[in-house]
């Protein structure tokens, strides 16, 4: 029963991450579970349960991943942008 539930999860997850295109961070946040758990679930467990969803959700992680250093720049621009609306 209890691995029912994981893989439900699993199954949940990776689906959430390919139609939304959030990050493991988001996903976690949105479902309550740690980020850990999100990446061993979708980089581990996925692979065994579903191999051609492991493969989209790679693809997204992946993209992520690639862009994700410009989401950080831009999330520095607007925080000093904040504070200068500040003064």
């Amino acid at each position: 029963m209890k691995n029912d539930s994981i893989e439900k999860r699993v199954i949940l997850l990776a689906q959430y991450i390919i139609d939304s295109k959030d990050t493991v961070r988001g996903a976690a946040k949105k479902y309550g579970v740690s980020k850990s758990t999100v990446h061993k679930d979708v980089s581990e467990r996925l692979k065994e349960i579903s191999p051609s969803l492991y493969d989209e959700v790679r693809k997204v992680l992946d993209e992520n991943k690639a862009e994700r250093h410009i989401r950080g720049g831009m999330a520095t621009k607007l925080k000093y942008k904040k504070l200068n609306a500040l003064f």
